[in-house]
């Protein structure tokens, strides 16, 4: 998938211009954050599970290259196979090997960000095979030609009325009669158009939230059972999954499920919590004949000792995505990649290059909040003030933004200057919110104001009130 993130400025204008992706994103605030804040609620020992989850990930960085070659002894030992895979362009052609050797024609897939990552759907379709994606928001964005929005929710930008006018349009075969407006109407349509599929299907693709060292299984997570199907169904089974998901034990998988589901969508588990191991045995009675695992780097490596290695800790839970005010003001389509929100903005310019992604580090107010909700601890602030220093080190802000911080350097290091014109300024502020006591518009600030008004300030600066307490003390 090509990146466009250095165009966010330019998505998000449009993104807030457009009133039906705003009142989608209106109601946003009150699904996922809500159950997640329950379903915590409901489990005294959440945060120590989330330290156990945080250091078991830790553990498994720091010996990243054991793990990785245990799974790949435990995989062979069962009768699959594993393919190193350094970049995306080798992670497409590997697939595309595995699927002719299957004359594979349909590839049915459940959804994965790593597929997403390396484009496979256009690049399979380029080679006369068909991708089906099987889960209904990923179904869904494939009928309409859209990539996700969300790595959890991948359709959560469509009112349930788009949804119906993409099954009028695009469903030849269906009933003119059948009525879409219950939400119940349209999954049964959309599982009666994926039904045969399923059983025409001559390779199933996969992700997989976790891989286990210890047996050589993957672990997927689904609120569907489409992922199941896709693995069970076709003679062979591929699953795609990046090197940072391998964890040593299945005791250390049940830990990391138990934070997983409640940080995802506010459930306890997920509907579907499934494990893998290997190609199907004579006494089984179903199952792929052929399991392929490609364990793809894809930059990964890359992070591992630098500042960004935290990053490689997340589960893809979407809880920092949740919780964003810039997400649920502009969407995810803006961020211009595979990965929004804050774990998108700090990952995007590992993987594509800060040329490419120098906006994202600053689509984030640094309230905090993201590390606050993450269940791996993840310092997403500050990995993105990080990529802000390279972001500066490599000139890569706007003219406006350097004069910016280079007045403001220069204030900084003339105190009594300083403290003059913040007075000045406060006072000015103060005199513009009027009776109000907010602002509505400032110069230089019209994309922040557009959206939301700035309370004025009150009362005297920082600076006098800290000298008028010292000396009450004093």
């Amino acid at each position: 998938m090509k990146s466009s993130a250095r165009h966010f400025p330019a998505n998000a204008r449009e993104a807030l211009a457009d009133e039906r992706l705003q009142g989608v994103l209106d109601k946003f605030s009150d699904g996922f954050p809500v159950k997640r804040a329950n379903a915590i609620a409901r489990l005294d020992e959440f945060d120590e599970l989330r330290d156990a989850a945080r250091d078991i990930k830790d553990h498994v960085l720091a010996n990243l290259d054991t793990y990785l070659k245990r799974f790949e002894s435990r995989v062979h030992e069962s009768g699959g196979h594993v393919h190193w895979c350094r970049d995306d362009q080798e992670a497409r052609t590997t697939i595309l090997s595995i699927c002719r050797a299957a004359n594979a024609r349909t590839v049915t897939k459940s959804k994965s960000m790593i597929g997403e990552e390396i484009a496979i759907n256009d690049y399979l379709a380029d080679h006369d095979i068909e991708p089906v994606e099987t889960d209904l928001g990923e179904y869904i964005i494939q009928l309409r030609q859209e990539p996700p929005s969300h790595i959890i929710a991948p359709a959560i930008h469509l009112s349930k009325e788009q949804v119906a006018e993409t099954f009028v349009e695009k469903h030849t075969g269906r009933d003119p009669d059948r009525t879409l407006t219950d939400p119940r109407v349209m999954l049964d349509e959309a599982r009666a158009e994926l039904r045969q599929k399923f059983l025409n299907a001559d390779v199933g693709l996969t992700g997989a939230n976790m891989l286990v060292a210890e047996t050589g299984s993957i672990a997927i997570v689904t609120n569907e059972g489409n992922a199941d199907l896709t693995m069970g169904l076709p003679r062979v089974h591929i699953a795609l999954a990046s090197i940072e998901k391998i964890v040593p034990t299945l005791e250390d998988a049940s830990t990391i499920l138990r934070v997983l589901a409640r940080s995802a969508t506010g459930q306890e588990m997920s509907v579907y919590t499934t494990f893998a191991t290997g190609p199907k045995r004579t006494d089984d009675l179903d199952g792929p004949e052929e399991f392929h695992v490609l364990l793809l780097d894809n930059g990964r490596s890359d992070l591992l000792g630098t500042e960004f290695q935290d990053i490689l800790r997340c589960i893809r839970c979407g809880s920092c995505i949740n919780h964003c005010p810039v997400y649920s003001t502009v969407g995810g389509h803006a961020y211009g990649w595979v990965y929004p929100g804050p774990m998108g903005s700090v990952l995007t310019p590992a993987l594509v290059g800060i040329e490419d992604a120098h906006h994202l580090p600053n689509a984030s107010t640094l309230c905090g909040k993201c590390e606050t909700v993450c269940p791996m601890h993840i310092p997403l602030p500050r990995m993105l003030r990080s990529w802000r220093v390279r972001q500066v080190e490599k000139n890569l802000q706007s003219a406006s933004s350097r004069y910016g911080l280079g007045l403001w350097s220069y204030l900084a290091r003339h105190p009594r200057l300083y403290r003059v014109l913040s007075n000045c300024v406060a006072r000015a502020l103060n005199i513009m919110g009027g009776h109000r006591g907010k602002l509505s518009r400032l110069p230089l600030a019209g994309g922040w104001m557009s959206k939301r008004d700035l309370p004025a300030p009150q009362g005297g600066t920082f600076m006098a009130q800290w000298k008028n307490s010292r000396s009450r003390y004093l």
